[in-house]
């Protein structure tokens, strides 16, 4: 193999991580982005599209319930079709040589199970499932989907523009006769199974994260900047117990100054590079 200085950092970086298995592993949006998923932030942490949905509005109002599920339904056939690439395949190649004990994902599109990923916490839920706020009734977003496109059948052919997590960007006049179903058992609220923004992250899945951090020796943080709190603690949590944290990102991240080692590279690129050095 010729030697880079890519190739170089590379492989300086997987030596140093080698010396502290086995990893807890954060990932987030830019470990979807390859899939054909947008993330949210530009390499400097700054918002690239409008601020997502706060749930506080959404359960008050509407007029934010129709403008979400209107480009809900644009969007999510983008998720639902995505496919795993070449971070989500290293990782479960990490994940089954025993290097990895635990997978801790920010991101909502389930790509890490469909790459064979096991033992995957969730943190922000998942869009492949609804729930009613009202009785709690869980069911599959393609049950809704097919509710949501039969009862706007002329939105089913607009023009959109992709955002992050299944989102679509809609002009807004285009939004205002939009009808949302209600829970077909006792006509509540449907949300995606998600934590919004402004919403928190339910404790068990916290605590099963925390877990998972104290049986490890070092946080590998992957595509994610941290800027969000729910991410970012696990960082905090690691350092608190003496434990580096490690990065692997396009960008500037939250923990920059704490961090042991990052490595400024595409996710895909460096974590196959990864995976070769230690599974092979």
């Amino acid at each position: 193999m010729t030697v880079t200085p890519a190739n170089q950092d590379l492989t300086e970086f997987t030596a140093r991580l080698q010396r502290h298995s086995p990893l807890f592993v954060l990932t987030g949006a830019g470990v979807s982005t390859a899939s054909g998923i947008p993330d949210y932030r530009d390499a400097e942490g700054h918002w690239k599209h409008r601020r997502p949905v706060q749930y506080a509005d959404f359960v008050r109002s509407p007029s934010v319930r129709r403008r979400y599920w209107a480009r809900s339904m644009m969007g999510w056939p983008r998720v639902a079709n995505s496919v795993p690439n070449a971070a989500h395949q290293a990782l479960n190649r990490l994940q089954q040589s025993g290097f990895v004990t635990r997978l801790v994902t920010q991101n909502v599109d389930g790509l890490h199970q469909k790459a064979g990923s096991s033992k995957v916490i969730d943190l922000h839920g998942r869009l492949d499932t609804v729930v009613c706020l009202g009785c709690g009734n869980r069911q599959a977003r393609t049950i809704l989907q097919e509710r949501l496109q039969a009862a706007n059948p002329r939105y089913r052919h607009l023009s959109y523009t992709a955002a992050p997590d299944g989102d679509a960007d809609l002009q807004p006049a285009e939004l205002d006769r939009f009808q949302v179903p209600d829970c077909e058992y006792c006509d509540g609220l449907l949300k995606p199974d998600v934590v919004f923004f402004g919403e928190n992250v339910p404790r068990p899945r916290v605590e099963q994260s925390l877990t998972a951090l104290d049986r490890s020796a070092a946080v590998l943080v992957v595509g994610s900047s941290l800027m969000v709190y729910s991410g970012y603690r696990f960082c905090v949590a690691a350092n608190a117990q003496g434990k580096p944290v490690f990065s692997v990102s396009l960008g500037r991240t939250r923990a920059d100054e704490a961090l042991a080692a990052s490595l400024n590279m595409d996710c895909g690129a460096a974590l196959t590079g990864i995976a070769d050095r230690i599974c092979d």
